[in-house]
């Protein structure tokens, strides 16, 4: 059983957001798993769908595998680094401000 892995960095949302999108794709094909990716309203779920698409083409062109038989086996994400600044507030203090950022995992598997 062949498996193909795509991964992103630095991508400009939590893990925590990119998680709650994860599971609805978890263990589907991985066709159907883009079409549903492209049909929700999450920003996080739009930057799944371009590194699933790209996994689809690396396993077709790279692998010479068939994108139907294609399975999303494992889906996940880590933290990332935080930036952090602060933006003044009143009575002289901060509010920190902290831009999060998480690495994507896709690794996709032949169905047979």
């Amino acid at each position: 059983m062949s498996e193909v892995r795509a991964k992103t960095r630095y991508a400009a949302s939590s893990a925590q957001k990119m998680r709650r999108v994860m599971t609805a794709v978890r263990g589907a094909k991985a066709e159907e798993a883009l079409i549903f990716l492209q049909a929700m309203p999450q920003t996080a779920a739009a930057r799944l769908a371009k590194l699933l698409k790209s996994a689809i083409a690396n396993a077709v062109e790279n692998q010479g595998l068939h994108k139907e038989d294609l399975i999303v086996a494992q889906i996940f994400a880590n933290e990332g680094p935080t930036r952090k600044w602060r933006r003044f507030g009143a009575r002289g203090r901060f509010k920190p401000i902290l831009r999060r950022s998480s690495h994507v995992t896709i690794v996709l598997r032949d169905a047979e």
